[in-house]
């Protein structure tokens, strides 16, 4: 009885641990939860690399989003289907081990490897750190290396993970490459606001027209002073007295004291003409 229930209990325990291994790999259910690659599911279904994915115990898929497959989604289905097999990479990687790379070129094989068709290791990857940013290309020699890692979208260590990278890579041979998306336009900076260091703009002519039509003894005070009254006025300058031309003290005295002489000569003349008169 005991020997029969030891059996049972390990048998389910080995059924337990090849249904998690069996489970382990499954690139659908790790996308259903992701609408924006919906795409790549639909293509790794069309070309039947789905079950052939979900058989591999440890792999990483460099994931694209529905815009970025969208440039060889139309491509002919073999075509496609060697592309998206160099998608699939037969080592598990996330965000923590692809920064711990010490080395900054390292050489990662692909499904499309194992295939047996790879030319001119176009079956591998390269995965280069450059300025604190990863990015995956073609191994071959020469190729670009365009596809920028963008964050991990799925992991289950060390089984599977979903590695987003912004673009596809197109190994030489397997078709005609991607061009790099352009970068967005620069949007045009901001006007500087008019407040800022701009002087207290004169009173328009709506101003002026107020301040002409206020009655008197209203006028604000921001108006500007009239001109000064003759009260406080300053004493004008005796230089500029000086161009009245008014005469000098020399040339009107001596028509004075000249004029009075006169006058008293004539006065002793007339006395002495009456006095003259009286004798006779």
């Amino acid at each position: 009885m005991g020997l029969k229930v030891s059996s049972s209990l390990l048998c389910l325990a080995i059924l337990l641990a090849v249904s998690s291994v069996v489970s382990a790999v499954n690139i659908t259910r790790a996308l259903e939860k992701y609408p924006e690659f919906s795409s790549m599911t639909e293509l790794f279904a069309k070309t039947e690399l789905t079950p052939i994915i979900n058989k591999r115990q440890t792999i990483t898929v460099l994931a694209l989003s529905n815009d970025a497959i969208g440039s060889i989604s139309g491509r002919p289905e073999e075509e496609l289907k060697n592309i998206l097999m160099n998608h699939v990479v037969l080592d598990y990687f996330d965000e923590l081990k692809l920064k711990a790379l010490k080395d900054k070129s390292t050489l990662l094989t692909t499904l499309y490897q194992s295939t047996g068709l790879g030319q001119q290791q176009n079956g591998f990857l390269n995965c280069t750190k450059s300025n604190g940013k990863i990015y995956f290309g073609s191994g071959v020699k020469g190729a670009p290396q365009t596809a920028e890692y963008i964050t991990t979208v799925f992991r289950n260590p060390y089984n599977l993970s979903v590695v987003q990278i912004s673009m596809p890579i197109v190994a030489p041979g397997l078709g005609a490459p991607v061009k790099v998306p352009p970068p967005p336009p620069m949007s045009s900076p901001p006007a500087p606001s008019p407040k800022k260091g701009s002087a207290t703009p004169a009173p328009g002519p709506a101003e002026e027209e107020d301040y002409a039509d206020s009655p008197p003894g209203m006028a604000p005070e921001t108006a500007p002073a009239s001109a000064p009254s003759e009260a406080d006025s300053p004493a004008p300058a005796p230089e500029k007295s000086g161009k009245r031309k008014m005469p000098a003290a020399d040339e009107a005295e001596p028509p004075s004291s000249a004029s009075n002489t006169g006058l008293n000569f004539g006065a002793v003349l007339v006395i002495g003409f009456v006095a003259s008169f009286a004798g006779f």
